[in-house]
């Protein structure tokens, strides 16, 4: 079987920080240059990162197939995605999001998969931190365990299966000819939208734990909590546009705001039972999650403050998705007719 031809594509806006270091692992890769091509698309960033970007193809582009720069004038990461996947030309298309690490195997064992048969592959992405702080390290903590950031199998799935989405994934190209390309609408959920799609055209999504991605978490709490209240407002939208891409546990925070709202009311007037019950539970949680970091050999002086952290990540991302609930009806409306 011949080797095939493969298209590393990233989407970035403002990311002259993260950027140099991903275009490094690219450089590192053991996948075969001469069958690699590199697509970078830049969302009108005001920093460096176009020039980070240029500066790229002027020192190594005769190494490669291509690499080339592209540009997503409306900021959008779905009409960015679009754009790479319009000019990528490999036999396999490969997101990775500009504040990610790869290992320099990742290309290689992707490609194996596809060489196998498989149409859609990837692995298990970690988050790792950006700064070496031990306030940052209690947020990577949070962030990665399993209370924190919820059973997904793409963050700790142990064994080779066919999931439902995938982060950092690899595509057959003709596979877009065929499901279209992403959903312009959706400015978080693109990729469950899109691996739905593909799931219903009778596609299947293979997970194999021995590829390996990272994700850099956001080093604030600020940044952290904008970050689950999007999600979770992008997951409320999502849900009116294409209900079959969003899983129970996405709502589950959603759920939790509502407990606190009807269980502080059932106590106004006298019921405390419930209020009791769903705080002792939530509380059990937040110590237990605490109590695996620190016994994992992870914990500092900050992580003390790790239950309050989940309820403040839980309830962002709860609120988020209430508030979508609110706007879903009309944003749902508003994508039909544009249709």
């Amino acid at each position: 079987m011949s080797v095939e031809t493969v298209s590393l594509c990233v989407v970035a806006r403002n990311e002259e920080d993260f950027l140099p270091n991903l275009l490094n692992d690219f450089l590192q890769q053991s996948y075969p240059k001469e069958k690699t091509e590199i697509v970078l698309v830049d969302s009108m960033s005001t920093d460096d990162t176009r020039k980070v970007m240029e500066n790229f193809v002027q020192k190594y582009q005769s190494e490669y197939i291509a690499v080339r720069v592209e540009e997503n004038p409306k900021q959008i990461l779905a009409f960015g995605w679009n754009k790479a996947i319009i000019s990528a030309t490999g036999d396999v298309v490969i997101r990775v999001d500009a504040h990610a690490h790869i290992p320099v195997d990742f290309v290689e064992k992707n490609m194996n998969l596809h060489q196998s048969g498989e149409k859609i592959t990837g692995g298990v992405r970690p988050c790792i931190s950006a700064n070496n702080s031990q306030w940052g390290d209690v947020l990577l903590e949070v962030e990665n365990s399993l209370f924190g950031s919820s059973f997904n199998v793409s963050r700790r799935g142990t064994q080779r299966q066919y999931v439902k989405t995938m982060f950092h994934a690899a595509y057959r190209r003709e596979l877009f000819d065929e499901v279209g390309l992403f959903n312009e609408k959706l400015a978080r959920t693109e990729d469950n939208e899109m691996n739905y799609r593909m799931r219903m055209a009778g596609y299947k999504i293979c997970f194999d734990p021995d590829i390996i991605s990272y994700q850099y978490a956001r080093n604030t709490l600020r940044r952290m909590i904008r970050q689950k209240y999007s999600n979770g407002y992008w997951i409320a939208l999502t849900l009116g546009v294409c209900p079959g891409c969003i899983s129970v546990y996405h709502l589950v925070p959603a759920a939790f705001v509502l407990a606190i709202f009807g269980t502080t009311l059932l106590s106004l007037f006298g019921f405390h039972l419930l209020t009791a019950l769903m705080w002792g539970a939530y509380g059990i949680f937040a110590i237990l999650g605490t109590v695996l970091s620190i016994a994992k050999g992870k914990g500092n002086a900050f992580s003390i403050l790790m239950p309050f952290l989940f309820l403040l990540l839980h309830v962002s991302y709860g609120v988020g998705t209430l508030v979508g609930l609110l706007k879903m009806p009309s944003f749902a409306k508003k994508v039909r007719q544009e249709q």
